[in-house]
């Protein structure tokens, strides 16, 4: 190779070469810049965006929200366990069940005194509490329903049945001098008149005219009925 081409090849590597150099130096410096704005633009949106989500403020209101709802529930549980009792001195009041005929085991018994009456004996069945009112049972006789009238004066006293407790109230079923009368061998007696249960008791041969009927006692020799 001459001289001159060799000089002219020479000038023609340098130039390619330095073509070639600048090339690669501008591409790096573009991929620099591009890969800096890039990590800087998905860099700050991530971090503002883990911000909101992470806040100890969202944080903080959903927790004091929550407590305040069940602090309040349990307030109005708390109120309305306690209302509607009715209570005396903080306790409650037992609520008494007035007797009902067929809550009563009964008896009859004949007595000769005051000229000859049937004591009517009452007792609570097993297992039942109730109360007779301060009043008088209601007896009747015969398919007329005879009833009988008062024997005494005053108003009884309401008596609770339970257990071995009794309750006594005398008949005498006929008051009236001569032999007017009809002859019944049984009497209806009820708890007052709107008792849904009267019971039929047996008592044997017994004339019947102007009855009357003492009110509940607990002892037999106070259900006497003088007339």
């Amino acid at each position: 190779m001459s001289g001159s081409r060799r000089k002219a090849f020479l000038v023609s590597a340098v130039l390619v070469g330095g073509a070639m150099l600048m090339t690669a130096c501008q591409d790096s410096d573009a991929a620099t810049d591009t890969g800096a704005a890039q990590g800087s633009s998905s860099a700050t949106p991530a971090g503002s965006a883990v911000t909101p989500s992470g806040s100890s403020t969202a944080g903080s209101n959903q927790g004091t929200g929550k407590g305040s709802d069940a602090t309040g529930k349990g307030t109005a549980d708390g109120g309305g366990s306690g209302s509607g009792a009715d209570t005396v001195n903080g306790e409650r009041e037992p609520v008494g069940q007035s007797c009902g005929a067929n809550d009563i085991s009964w008896s009859t018994r004949s007595e000769t005194q005051a000229g000859g009456y049937i004591l009517i004996i009452a007792k609570a069945n097993s297992g039942i509490t109730c109360y007779l009112p301060a009043a008088l049972p209601t007896v009747a006789f015969g398919s007329d329903g005879t009833e009988a009238g008062p024997a005494e004066q005053t108003a009884g006293k309401q008596i609770k049945l339970s257990g071995s407790t009794t309750a006594y109230a005398g008949v005498n079923p006929k008051t009236t001098s001569g032999n007017g009368g009809k002859e019944l061998d049984s009497i209806i007696v009820a708890i007052g008149d709107d008792d849904p249960n009267p019971v039929s008791l047996p008592v044997g041969a017994i004339t019947v005219d102007h009855p009357i009927v003492t009110n509940w006692h607990t002892a037999p020799k106070d259900a006497v009925p003088f007339s």
